[in-house]
């Protein structure tokens, strides 16, 4: 139930990085357009949008890939063979992993605090729409990491039941 509703969440956040990688190709090619070849005038607020966009996008981007587990982890020893070696060479990089996400979602919220009382220059958007995806992301995280930590506790165990 709990993994059908993260993979859910997970399957969301595919569709809006697809959805936003789409919008962001309109201000983006209106710049192209306006600095060289002048068929529109510049203007500003699409650089700032497409900023603000392309920051959702690494956010969004970063959660996906902590679900899919191709993000943080980097392999310096061989892979494990042994059941422990398993569980302690996973269950290091996922507790890394939670730990890393639980400070992100912890001082994200200072963070976010700090942009609701900054508005961009050009747009005059509050900029908690974009400060906002620190503490997400370090939510996100926590909840995918800590899950496949679970994963890996749980294959640890039923390894062990069917060895005896």
């Amino acid at each position: 139930m709990i993994k059908n509703f993260l993979e859910g969440l997970c399957q969301v956040l595919r569709v809006l990085v697809g959805a936003l990688i789409a919008v962001l190709i309109i201000p983006v090619a209106m710049q192209v357009l306006a600095r060289y070849t002048g068929i529109i005038p510049v203007y500003l607020w699409t650089e700032e949008l497409a900023n603000f966009i392309f920051v959702w996008v690494v956010m969004l981007g970063s959660m996906i890939a902590v679900w899919e587990g191709t993000h943080f982890d980097v392999l310096v020893f061989p892979e494990a063979t042994s059941r422990w070696g398993m569980l302690l060479q996973k269950g290091f990089v996922l507790i890394m992993v939670s730990a890393f996400a639980l400070l992100f979602a912890w001082y994200g919220i200072g963070y976010a605090k700090f942009g609701s009382i900054q508005s961009s220059v050009m747009l005059q958007a509050n900029l908690l729409f974009t400060y906002i995806t620190v503490p997400l992301a370090g939510f996100v995280w926590s909840a995918f990491s800590l899950y496949h930590l679970w994963e890996v506790i749980q294959t640890f165990r039923e390894s062990g039941h069917a060895s005896q």
